[in-house]
Formats: structure tokens, sequence, C-alpha cells
């Protein structure tokens, strides 16, 4: 599965991921691998990486991250942040909400925009 780093912290061995799939996030750390300590990957918030998704019991976790592109989504956490901030508009009816788009921007102009849709 592809996603984008969220967060990470080299130090504690973890990040959070956001999954293509819009689902859950999914968590990694190192100790989360068969019981050996695993080598942190190189990845840091906005990376876009590729990995292996397994489901445990309510939380998804991420194995083997590969980072795919470094930086491709620089500052995608602060959008967010921001985002959730932000009032959301309501319905007519007061029962739903409408989505919010936050557009993927990525920093390089050669390389395909894409958006995420939040509910």
């Amino acid at each position: 599965m592809l996603g984008v780093v969220l967060w990470s912290d080299p130090s504690e061995r973890k990040a959070v991921i956001w999954c293509e799939d819009h689902g859950d996030l999914a968590y990694f750390s190192d100790s989360d691998s068969d019981g050996a300590a695993a080598e942190m990957p190189e990845i840091d918030a906005g990376d876009l990486v590729d990995f292996d998704l397994c489901q445990d019991t309510h939380l998804r976790r991420a194995r083997n991250p590969r980072r795919i592109d470094q930086g491709a989504y620089d500052g995608i956490a602060s959008r967010l942040q921001v985002a959730s901030s932000c009032p959301q508009p309501v319905a007519a009816n007061q029962q739903q909400t409408v989505a919010q788009v936050i557009p993927f921007i990525r920093e390089r102009a050669e390389a395909p925009a894409r958006a995420l849709v939040v509910v």
C-alpha cells in the first residue's frame, strides 16, 4: 500500500502513515517486527512510502516501509491540522457534513497532483 508519513520519530523508532485507501491510519514501530528490532527506515513527515499493511485487532500496522519519494507532501500534517480546526459546512438537515477536499500539493511540478477527501 502507498501512504504519506504524517509523523515520525527516529529516536522512538515509530511513524504514523496516512493510507491511500483513506482507511484508518497505519502505525509503524520497530517493535512490531517478529520480536526482533528492525532498522528504522529513513522516513520523515511528508515522505511518500510503500509498505505492507497488517490488521491487528483494532489497529492497522505498517510493516517494511520503503520511501518512494522524499518530501513529496511536505506540510501535509499541518494542512490537515488547519483543516480540522475550520468549521465544517453542514447540510440543511443538520445531520450530514459536507466532505472537504484537502489537496496533496507536491513540491515538484513534474509529479501528478492527488487529493484527499475528508468526511
